[in-house]
């Protein structure tokens, strides 16, 4: 009787383990899809900041008419 109860223990044990192996599998899949995508983002075309300063330094510090 003890014993089946100590099986039926590891199997669950073996399962929360895999399965908690399995998400953290999927969460770090995830969160490097989502660095490689923030990077590539960083390294586009000039960042909304770079483009604002160019339109300022072209206007001189006149307003917009």
């Amino acid at each position: 009787m003890q014993d089946e109860k100590d099986r039926q223990e590891r199997q669950s044990a073996i399962a929360s383990s895999e399965s908690r192996q399995q998400r953290l599998k999927l969460a770090l899949r995830e969160n490097l899809k989502r660095r490689k995508s923030q990077a590539r983002g960083r390294s586009g075309p000039a960042s909304s900041e770079t483009a604002e300063g160019r339109l300022d330094d072209a206007s001189d510090g006149e307003p917009d008419r």
